[in-house]
């Protein structure tokens, strides 16, 4: 079913979503709630897989969804669940879904600790971690793509190329003025001003840095520019700001002449930041977006439990600092009404929900990995 109500009545419906910033604390921020209610597709396994690969929907619930459900994670693709729990309102009127930030890690944190229903995630759950869900085994849902951009704030310089080996050294502070040779040498004819850099980077534990630092890590195994190694939170140098969140990270570039951050398309765009483009792995300088995003998923090896990893992709239109999230759940639900409604709302944002993700700045699945998604579902083991 298509949504049918105006692009009006769904801003109206998400400022009554309170998304919350993207940080550390333990608190979870209650970010807004939606209804549901008529039934659309099945509760107890929609997705059949057939042999060449396609999948086909199933029939819809036999009964209407009824429940409250309370997630928390990831702010990276907080525009694009904000999107999807209101229209997803429009059709079940009696599911209340309650989404709350705090970070990829606190959204994994507060769903081992059975504190959420489901969580969200830039990153999939560590090996090492797995033992610690109180809940038991846990499925990744592929939601949405999108690039990470390296977001700056310098007058006069409306458009920036930067190689990896050049981020690596402004974010390890080896650089420190926007007229180093390097940068320079980046960008010829472009006139650079002798302005300080003022790095900004994540305060919290996040997969916006997982992935961002992954493309730093991965894109200097050559040129050894990068030794600050790879994860969710980095051991940053004295000297970089921190901000909670994609938000917070974007308001500190905005906020300091010569700033530079890596943030999402979305929050980027919302905060009318500057971005660069960057070289990727076939030497070429690419934009941060969407379609460059979807060219670095083209070929990425997709694992049996449906991660994967996209920074730093082979190909000449790939942007190298893509990145993927994830909706996590617990795979035998214990509440019937949750389990169902959960399931559920993981349907719609990998069907109805695919046609928002551009409407706020995303990338929708490349369709194989949309249809192992949605064959995943009749994983979810729910309570009769």
């Amino acid at each position: 079913m298509k949504r049918t109500t105006s692009r009006a009545a769904l801003v109206g419906g998400l400022l009554a979503i309170v998304l919350a910033a993207c940080g550390s604390s333990d608190s979870t921020e209650s970010t807004g709630t939606t209804a549901a209610g008529a039934a659309t597709t099945s509760a107890t396994g929609a997705a059949t897989t057939a042999a060449g690969g396609a999948t086909t929907a199933a029939a819809k619930p036999a009964t209407d969804l009824k429940a409250t459900l309370n997630a928390s994670g990831a702010t990276f693709p907080k525009a694009f669940y904000g999107e999807a729990i209101a229209a997803f309102a429009e059709e079940q009127k009696d599911v209340t879904i309650n989404y709350g930030g705090g970070g990829s890690g606190k959204g994994r944190q507060d769903l081992a600790d059975q504190i959420v229903d489901w969580a969200g995630t830039d990153s999939p759950v560590p090996e090492a971690d797995k033992a610690k869900f109180k809940g038991g085994e846990v499925l990744h849902f592929p939601t949405v793509l999108a690039p990470i951009t390296v977001s700056y704030n310098l007058d006069g310089v409306d458009k920036l190329q930067l190689s990896a080996e050049t981020v690596a050294k402004i974010f390890s502070l080896q650089i420190k003025s926007w007229d180093d040779a390097l940068i320079a040498a980046d960008n010829p004819g472009v006139k650079l001003p002798a302005t300080p850099i003022v790095v900004a980077v994540r305060s919290d534990s996040s997969g916006t840095t997982d992935n961002f630092t992954k493309f730093l890590d991965r894109s200097s195994s050559a040129s050894g520019a990068w030794t600050l190694k790879s994860g969710s939170k980095v051991e940053w140098p004295a000297g970089v700001q921190a901000g909670e969140g994609n938000g917070g990270v974007a308001k500190l570039v905005g906020d300091n002449k010569g700033g530079i951050g890596y943030v999402d398309l979305s929050d980027a765009t919302a905060a009318k930041l500057k971005f660069a483009a960057i070289k990727n792995k076939a030497g070429k300088f690419v934009e941060p977006t969407l379609e460059g995003a979807s060219a670095a998923a083209e070929g990425a090896t997709i694992n049996a439990d449906l991660t994967f990893s996209l920074p730093w992709a082979d190909g000449e239109k790939s942007y190298p600092i893509a990145a993927q999230t994830w909706v996590i759940v617990y795979k035998k639900q214990t509440d019937k009404a949750k389990g169902e409604a959960t399931k559920e709302f993981i349907r719609y944002m990998l069907t109805d929900g695919q046609e928002l993700a551009s409407e706020v700045t995303f990338a929708p699945l490349p369709k194989g990995l949309d249809d192992k998604a949605l064959a995943q579902l009749d994983m979810i083991e729910i309570p009769a």
